[in-house]
């Protein structure tokens, strides 16, 4: 393994470790406007996302459930990702990250601090892990009332 792989691979373990110990928003909304679950029925993850959105903007975000480490990580690296940004923006980034975890990146995409849960590529049933709160946001962003699903 090369220097940056293991570097890479010590950033992932450090980041998904750090937002599972300790997720950031992960609380309920009362005053949310949107509401979606999502579960994986592969590795029992649940959760609920909650948004405010006002004038198009994802004004809050937040979830709660339990699940494994990298479910939690993905959901609470979302909600920092997506809080303040235009509904169309937070779409384009679900769409964009699904990409980068399952097929080709799309090409100049800056992502930031998501692209450490690239290291769940390597295992593909756990890609279903990260990508479950992005379902879910999905879901809430265009109102679906059906669970979000990984399977």
């Amino acid at each position: 393994m090369s220097g940056i792989d293991a570097h890479l691979r010590e950033l992932y373990q450090e980041v998904i470790f750090d937002h599972n110990r300790q997720p950031r928003n992960f609380h309920a909304m009362p005053d949310a406007d949107r509401v979606a679950e999502g579960y994986n029925p592969l590795c029992g993850d649940q959760l609920t996302v909650y948004l405010r959105v006002a004038d198009g903007k994802v004004e809050d975000v937040s979830f709660v459930g339990h699940g494994c480490a990298i479910s939690k990580a993905s959901a609470s690296l979302m909600t920092e990702a997506v809080k303040g940004r235009p509904v169309e923006e937070a779409e384009a980034l679900f769409r964009d990250f699904h990409a980068l975890l399952t097929g080709t990146p799309p090409e100049g995409r800056d992502f930031g601090k998501l692209e450490v849960l690239t290291g769940v590529r390597e295992f593909p049933a756990r890609v279903k892990c990260a990508t479950l709160a992005w379902h879910t946001l999905h879901n809430a962003l265009t109102g679906e009332h059906d669970p979000a699903r990984t399977e």
